[in-house]
């Protein structure tokens, strides 16, 4: 069964259906610059509206692109904390549209 809302895929070919926010890290703090160089997070569909990706860079940290058809949106940035990271995009995908799908609960503590 795929994900029921987007998929995570590195370069490595590892691949998570749903994933958290600390599955995001894990997979961001996996990157390296030689065989695992970037993580693609899209929905799990053919051609999606809106993807994130996250890459490594050549002087270190990562760069960060959005992008989402049906809002207008792109965006590039550059950050060194993979934690900052997989927060900041777990809380840009909670607000995805996925139309024919259950709506996402983002809760706060």
């Amino acid at each position: 069964m795929g994900a029921q809302y987007y998929g995570a895929d590195s370069e490595n070919g590892d691949r998570i259906d749903d994933p958290s926010e600390d599955a995001l890290f894990m997979m961001i703090s996996d990157l390296n610059d030689s065989d695992n160089t970037f993580v693609m997070v899209q929905p799990d569909e053919d051609d999606p509206a809106w993807f994130a990706s996250v890459a490594v860079l050549d002087g270190g940290g990562y760069e960060i692109v959005r992008r989402d058809t049906t809002r207008n949106e792109h965006g590039i940035a550059t950050a060194a904390s993979a934690d900052d990271i997989a927060r900041d995009l777990t809380v840009w995908m909670a607000t995805r549209d996925f139309p024919g799908r259950p709506s996402r609960q983002v809760s706060e503590f």
